[in-house]
C-alpha cells in the first residue's frame, strides 16, 4: 500500500483491534455481536488490503505475525485518540474539565497541603478530584490523570514516578523487644498488602532472609489499616515513613532494626506514587498543564 493508498475499512481494523485484545475470534465475535464468520472475513478483507498475513492458525486459537503485533500498537493508539476525541467533543462543555483520581495517602499526605498552589495551575478549569484505592481503568472510569501506588510497571499507560514511598519496618514496643535481628521477623506474622505481593518478599530477599510463601489470609487494602494493624499489636507492619516517623515519637510503634534498615534498598524495589494518563489525554492543553505542575513539583 503506497503513501497515496487509501486506508483499509475502519470496520476492518475495529474488528482487528477486538481480535487482538481478546486473542481469539470467537470473544472478538461475542464483544462485537457479529458472528466467528464475519470477524474472519474482516480479518481476511484487511490482509488483502494490506497484502500480509497477520494471523495464523494454532491449534484451537490464533497467533498473531510480527507484522500484526506492530500494526496493532498504531491501531490501539489510533482507537484511543477516536475515543477520547469523543469524550471530549461530546461531554458538558460549561468549562474545560479535568478528572483527576489519587490514591488516598498520596492525596492525604501531600496534595492537600498544596490544594492552592494545585488549584492555580489550571484556574480556568474545573477540576474533579477523586480517590481510588483500586487499580484505575483511565477508559471505564473516565479520568484524565491519576496518582497510584506501584513500581511503574504498567504497560497500558504513560507512567512517570512522582515519589518514592520508602517503608519502615514496624511494630508495637513490646513485640520489638523481642526482635534482636532480622531472623526475629520471622516468628511473627508479617502484615500484608493487598497490592502487592512482591514488598516484603524483596524486603526480606534485601535483609538476607530466605523467602518463603507468606500467610496472605489476612491482608490489608491501604496504608492507613495497616498502620492500626501494627500499633494494635496484630504483627509486624511496613509503614510509609513520615507516618512511621510520627508513631515512633509518640511510642505507639517501634522500628525494631531501625528507622533506616531498608535506606540502601535499590530504588527499583521501593514502591512509589506514579502519575499515569495516556498520550491522547494529554493533547488537551489543560490536562497537560496540570500533568507539568504535578511533574515540577518537589514532592
Amino acid at each position: 500500500m503506497t503513501a497515496k493508498s487509501r486506508l483499509p475499512p475502519l470496520n476492518a481494523l475495529r474488528v482487528f483491534h477486538a481480535v487482538v485484545r481478546h486473542r481469539s475470534l470467537r470473544e472478538a465475535a461475542e464483544e462485537l455481536y457479529v458472528t466467528p464468520q464475519a470477524v474472519g472475513q474482516q480479518i481476511k478483507l484487511l490482509e488483502d488490503a494490506l497484502g500480509i498475513v497477520l494471523m495464523e492458525r494454532e491449534g484451537r486459537g490464533i497467533r498473531l505475525t510480527e507484522k500484526a503485533i506492530t500494526l496493532s500498537h498504531y491501531v490501539a493508539a489510533g482507537f484511543a485518540e477516536f475515543e477520547e476525541g469523543l469524550r471530549r467533543v461530546t461531554g458538558p462543555r460549561d468549562r474545560d474539565r479535568i478528572n483527576l483520581n489519587v490514591s488516598p495517602y498520596f492525596g492525604t499526605r501531600f496534595l492537600m497541603p498544596r490544594l492552592a498552589d494545585f488549584r492555580q495551575a489550571v484556574p480556568e478549569a474545573e477540576i474533579g478530584l477523586t480517590t481510588m484505592i483500586d487499580l484505575v481503568d483511565l477508559e471505564r472510569d473516565q479520568i484524565d490523570l491519576a496518582v497510584q501506588w506501584g513500581y511503574g510497571d504498567r504497560r497500558d499507560v504513560e507512567s512517570a514516578l512522582l515519589l518514592r514511598d520508602p517503608k519502615v519496618i514496624c511494630c508495637r514496643p513490646d513485640m520489638a523487644a523481642r526482635i534482636t535481628g532480622p531472623q526475629d521477623l520471622l516468628e511473627f506474622p508479617l502484615l500484608q498488602p493487598a497490592r502487592s505481593r512482591r514488598l516484603w518478599p524483596d524486603i526480606l530477599s534485601y535483609l538476607g532472609l530466605p523467602v518463603t510463601e507468606l500467610d496472605r489470609s489476612l491482608t490489608f487494602d491501604d496504608s492507613a489499616t495497616m498502620r492500626r494493624a501494627a500499633q494494635q499489636g496484630l504483627g509486624v507492619g511496613l509503614v510509609s515513613m513520615l507516618d512511621a516517623q510520627e508513631d515512633i515519637a509518640a511510642g505507639s510503634l517501634v522500628a525494631p532494626l531501625g528507622v533506616e534498615a531498608l535506606s540502601g534498598m535499590p530504588e527499583g524495589l521501593v514502591p512509589g506514587f506514579y502519575l499515569i494518563t495516556t498520550k491522547s489525554r494529554l493533547r488537551a492543553k489543560h490536562v497537560a498543564a496540570l500533568h507539568r505542575w504535578l511533574l515540577d513539583q518537589r514532592w
